[in-house]
């Protein structure tokens, strides 16, 4: 008669550690997506940045007060509306508005592309450049590009995109 073999307790407790690790790399590989920090929109929804790898993503910040912002505005949204398939303009708030107000301030300044309501410059590691307007660029990987200082035209902004688009192809 064969006696029953018996697993050591440390043995079976390195098992069952070895177990969870693994358990708990493939659901973080296979939830990547998941941990990403998403971004809640003024107009409804969310999104994330790493949904948007594959797209030239531009976020922009403005202030009502900022003269050099209401002038750039134009320019971001017929930027934004000839670029659609390749480009993704995003506009935060620099003054951190809220609500109503910041919705009020929008529609008034007549930004036509998403406003976030949570700023990624953390998540991103931009500080902070101190001059507004201030643009931050990523490329299709999703990775910070450059940071982009003052207002921007219609024409800096396609130098930006064919440096990328040059790039991505080398």
């Amino acid at each position: 008669m064969l006696k029953p073999r018996y697993l050591p307790t440390q043995t079976i407790y390195n098992k069952s550690k070895l177990l969870v690790l693994l358990f708990g790399f493939s659901l973080v590989a296979a939830c990547g997506e998941l941990l990403a920090p998403r971004y809640n929109l003024l107009n409804g929804g969310s999104l994330s940045l790493k949904e948007l790898e594959g797209k030239v993503v531009l976020i922009n910040y403005w202030a009502e007060w900022c003269h050099p912002c209401r002038a750039e505005i134009p320019e971001l949204n017929q930027f934004a509306e000839d670029h659609l398939s390749s480009v993704r303009v995003l506009s935060v708030n620099f003054d951190g508005v809220e609500g109503e107000q910041l919705a009020e301030q929008v529609a008034a300044l007549d930004i036509k592309f998403d406003t976030l309501l949570e700023d990624p410059r953390d998540t991103l590691s931009v500080p902070a450049s101190g001059g507004l307007p201030e643009t931050i660029v990523l490329n299709r990987k999703g990775e910070v590009q450059e940071v982009l200082v003052g207002p921007q035209t219609q024409q800096s902004l396609e130098s930006v995109l064919l440096s990328i688009t040059s790039e991505s192809r080398e």
